[in-house]
């Protein structure tokens, strides 16, 4: 039961960072509550899979920029992250774990080809401290 509580908040944490919706946040917190793990572990788990989730979807956007090169994007939110990304480069992938804009954040760096290692950084460290916040709640 143990492992499988730190699997689950992983799972959530991948599948609320990319295009799907999830809620790793409430999971988080129960898990908090309940007190079967330390709250490091659960930090470092639901970080490291909304973290992965986030790469993930960062590496789709790279993809199909392969394909499908555009210079301009019609959807609203695809354009503020184009924006914030143009004005900011990497260092807007702080703002990834923003509901909304954070997954189209992610995807947008991608299609850009932002440097991937620097987006790696600033993803996880974006993630890890909004987790973090939730961590220090409890």
């Amino acid at each position: 039961m143990d492992d499988l509580s730190l699997t689950a908040l992983f799972v959530s944490g991948f599948i609320s960072a990319t295009l799907l919706p999830g809620g790793s946040e409430v999971l988080l917190a129960w898990q908090l509550n309940e007190g079967i793990h330390s709250p490091l572990h659960l930090w470092l788990a639901v970080t490291a899979g909304n973290a992965l989730g986030g790469v993930v979807t960062f590496l789709m956007g790279w993809g199909i920029a392969h394909y499908f090169p555009l210079k301009s994007f019609s959807k609203p939110r695809q354009q503020q992250a184009q924006r914030w990304l143009t004005q900011y480069g990497p260092f807007a992938l702080l703002m990834s774990w923003v509901p909304l804009i954070g997954d189209p954040l992610c995807f947008m760096a991608g299609w850009l080809k932002t440097r991937f290692l620097l987006s790696l950084l600033m993803i996880t460290l974006g993630k890890a401290i909004r987790y973090l916040l939730i961590v220090g709640f409890f």
